[in-house]
């Protein structure tokens, strides 16, 4: 397994990530991720739609549930060929939960708990905390990657207008 030294910080503290550094142009890896329901999800759950994969350490914690919160409104606007989804380490019943009581409807929260196949595949599992870091992929129709967008201090949140450039960009394709 690949491993990626001081690849993101929390309060300055550096971590290493597990797996590839993706790139814009590689293929979207695939990944089995538990939704609310405790049924597993692919990526080709959403074949032929857009989708902008947000990877945040816990919906628990204040930055996680700004972001998630945001993506939900932002969704909204973003068309049918869109789908959101944020991952987390979070249990389905936690997600369940903190969906229900932040009003989060448009955005698909899903679990990599089981078998970490998001946080491997995607370079995004912090190896000593066992989470994984603030990342927003956006993978395109035919699932390639189109946009990365790696946050350094996963205290801070990601840039949202630059993620919906890119998802404009992408949409006109």
């Amino acid at each position: 397994m690949q491993e990626r030294p001081n690849a993101v910080t929390l309060r300055g503290t550096p971590f290493t990530l597990l797996g590839p550094e993706l790139k814009v142009g590689d293929p979207a890896p695939d990944f089995r991720l538990m939704n609310t329901s405790l049924q597993p999800v692919t990526l080709k759950d959403f074949a032929g739609k857009i989708k902008i994969l947000s990877s945040v350490p816990s919906l628990d914690t204040d930055v996680c549930s700004r972001e998630t919160q945001k993506f939900n409104q932002l969704a909204a606007q973003m068309g049918d060929d869109v789908v959101v989804l944020t991952v987390s380490m979070d249990l389905p019943f936690a997600q369940n939960r903190w969906c229900g009581a932040h009003g989060v409807d448009r955005v698909i929260t899903l679990s990599d708990y089981l078998d970490h196949s998001f946080g491997l595949n995607y370079g995004v599992r912090i190896k000593e905390l066992g989470l994984l870091a603030r990342v927003v992929f956006i993978v395109d129709r035919q699932d390639v990657l189109r946009y990365v967008q790696r946050v350094p201090e996963i205290t801070q949140e990601p840039d949202y207008e630059d993620v919906l450039r890119a998802l404009k960009g992408i949409q006109k394709a």
